[in-house]
């Protein structure tokens, strides 16, 4: 199970719009910051194929500038 870590910066006056935009993915969890434009996004997905996939689905958002991964670990199944 992946669970990484993301900063997401928004395009300039369009952090509403993206915090939205990332809030639909059932896999990921928002905290907006309170003092930067910046979003801290955190996925966790069932495998490296679905995590690839809504990464791609993040990357396509109008609204975000730029995606950088923070952190990321695959917890294997027992």
């Amino acid at each position: 199970m992946p669970i990484k870590s993301y900063l997401a910066l928004p395009v300039a006056g369009r952090k509403d719009e993206l915090m939205t935009a990332l809030k639909s993915f059932h896999q990921c969890e928002v905290v907006p910051a309170k003092n930067q434009d910046v979003l801290a996004l955190v996925t966790d997905t069932s495998n490296e194929m679905e995590e690839e996939i809504l990464k791609e689905k993040i990357e396509a958002i109008n609204s975000l500038k730029m995606l950088s991964l923070v952190s990321g670990f695959n917890t294997p199944p027992n």
